[in-house]
């Protein structure tokens, strides 16, 4: 009788790692190429693609249940893939956030965080795909010290970018509508650096 292949929990997580990557994009196209009138079906792919997220997230979280034995201990796959998935909520949330927040147009310096978010999703994305050699892997470190640099960056346009909202923005509604964006940019570069520091404590644990 032939054996059932062995799930690969690596794999399954770099296609998680990936589907955060492609919605990063996704974003980035929207921010790009923002049109009010339309920007709501470009939005549509970034939706499919956090389902697929989800459906990758179930699928490991039910080979963990049958699995008799995974290649880390399985707390670390599930905090590990809980990470990955918040950095796709937190893309996809922000298409829903310019939709009930009737956002008609970027404001300056968007695409800088824009930017440093699909920069952030690349590093944890080369990251996990390095994971499951970390023992030998040349990259794995300083992908990790990539993501971790760039939420630092991140905090720093943040700063920059909320003091000249409070003193150069006239409209009250925009000043709530943008200091929410804001903090909803930099919570998707927070998750991307939360999603680094698990790596590097599993790496420890691990070696």
């Amino acid at each position: 009788m032939l054996r059932k292949k062995e799930f690969d929990f690596f794999k399954a997580m770099e296609h998680l790692a990936s589907d955060g990557l492609e919605a990063s994009h996704a974003l980035n196209h929207i921010v790009t190429e923002f049109d009010s009138e339309h920007w709501t079906q470009k939005s549509e792919q970034v939706h499919q693609i956090e389902n697929d997220g989800d459906d990758d997230v179930k699928k490991i979280m039910h080979e963990l249940y049958i699995s008799f034995i995974t290649p880390i201990d399985r707390e670390d796959i599930v905090q590990l893939t809980d990470k990955l998935d918040n950095i796709i909520d937190g893309i996809d949330g922000l298409t829903y956030e310019f939709a009930y927040l009737n956002i008609q147009e970027m404001r300056p310096h968007t695409k800088e965080f824009i930017d440093l978010i699909c920069e952030a999703v690349e590093a944890v994305q080369q990251s996990v795909k390095e994971f499951s050699h970390f023992k030998n892997s040349k990259t794995l470190n300083q992908n990790i010290e990539n993501a971790n640099h760039i939420e630092s960056l991140g905090d720093d346009l943040y700063t920059k970018n909320m003091a000249i909202l409070f003193s150069e923005e006239k409209d009250p509604i925009n000043v709530i509508r943008w200091q929410k964006l804001y903090a909803s940019f930099e919570k998707v570069l927070n998750a991307c650096e939360d999603c680094a520091d698990v790596m590097t404590g599993l790496v420890i644990k691990n070696s």
